[in-house]
């Protein structure tokens, strides 16, 4: 489990996460959802260790975030930025042993390898692994970098917008893949996505965030209502269940 105890954040005068509580169980998808600015990002950064926070604690299964071993908690805990970019002219396969790094420190083993074909099968990458990424569209270097995050092969998943640069086919191909990781292999992924449907259909939890602090937690139906949802991104809504999923509708 993920703990975060009165977490805050701040840029100069401007506090981004604002005394955040929240508890992400293990095995589950859990989505942040909110407007522009709500923290989101932010938030999963602090998490993953990747900036500081200013005050609060972060426990990963009961230690301190502070007390973790950085080669320790790589292998803990893996996290896709929302932008991602190298100036190194790397293929698709040479990418994903990337994330092998913690396990192994660059000397690749067969285990190692046999984890970065998982993840390019996983991602569909297998016929355009010996692709660099400079000839790729957008949609597949996303993939790629979230097979490299997928071959770190840590309990914990972070992805930040990991849908960006997709298409619909292949946002829905990616939300799939995720449900697999967590039925499959019992990851505990957590997501930072702007399209409150995704988060609906696939998230076993929803948390809701608005100008750095937490709004609500719940699933899918608890969060996805008409009035939370007008409340949080000032717009209005109308909620119609289809297939037993609640989805949005918004103009």
């Amino acid at each position: 489990m993920i703990e975060v105890r009165n977490v805050t954040k701040s840029y100069g005068d401007l506090k981004v996460v604002d005394e955040v509580c929240i508890r992400i169980p293990k095995g589950k998808i859990t989505s942040l959802i909110g407007p522009n600015g709500a923290g989101k990002s932010t938030l999963l950064a602090v998490i993953s260790r990747l900036i500081p926070k200013d005050g609060g604690e972060v426990y990963i299964d009961q230690i301190e975030l502070s007390d973790w071993d950085n080669r320790e908690l790589a292998k803990k805990i893996s996290i896709l930025k929302q932008t991602n970019h190298t100036d190194l002219r790397l293929t698709i396969r040479e990418l994903v042993s990337f994330g092998r790094f913690p396990h192994c420190r660059g000397n690749l083993t067969k285990a190692d390898w046999d984890q970065v074909d998982l993840a390019i099968s996983y991602m569909g990458l297998a016929d355009i692994q010996d692709k660099y990424l400079d000839q790729l569209s957008g949609g597949q270097r996303q993939r790629a970098y979230i097979a490299m995050v997928i071959a770190q092969d840590t309990e914990y998943i972070l992805l930040d917008e990991p849908l960006n640069n997709l298409d619909m086919k292949h946002s829905v191909e990616i939300m799939k893949m995720l449900r697999r990781l967590v039925e499959d292999l019992g990851k505990t992924v957590i997501i930072v996505i702007h399209d409150i449907n995704f988060a609906s259909c696939y998230s076993d939890f929803i948390i809701a965030m608005n100008n750095g602090a937490v709004v609500k937690v719940g699933t899918a139906n608890e969060i996805i209502d008409r009035s939370l949802l007008t409340d949080i991104y000032d717009l209005d809504f109308h909620i119609e269940t289809v297939n037993n999923n609640r989805i949005c509708i918004y103009y």
